[in-house]
């Protein structure tokens, strides 16, 4: 369900007024592949895309502009900042806990 990006179609879509999130990962993370199976659970479960996804290895410059230390990253945006980050993908749960506010449809 998650849809994969590139580093152009992040910068015009983080741009929007709306709260978007970002999914920046590595296909050669072992970690960054059990975070996407929680939030790729959590879009099963709400039944909509939530999130857009952003290989790091194909956007170095867009890592570096957001100052995205590691990955899996969670990154908030709205209208071209962002507002939120997790770096720690403890559960379903607490990625709930945190990413609510972002996922509540208007």
């Amino acid at each position: 369900m998650m849809q994969e990006i590139s580093r152009e179609q992040a910068q015009f879509i983080i741009r929007k007024k709306d709260y978007h999130t970002l999914f920046v990962n590595s296909p050669f993370c072992g970690t960054c592949k059990v975070a996407k199976r929680m939030l790729t659970y959590i879009e099963e479960t709400l039944e909509r895309e939530c999130f857009f996804e952003l290989n790091a290895t194909l956007a170095p410059d867009f890592m570096q502009q957001f100052n995205i230390k590691s990955v899996p990253c969670l990154i908030v945006f709205k209208a071209g900042e962002p507002v939120e980050r997790v770096y720690t993908f403890n559960s379903v749960p607490y990625l709930l806990k945190e990413m609510g506010p972002y996922l509540i449809e208007k």
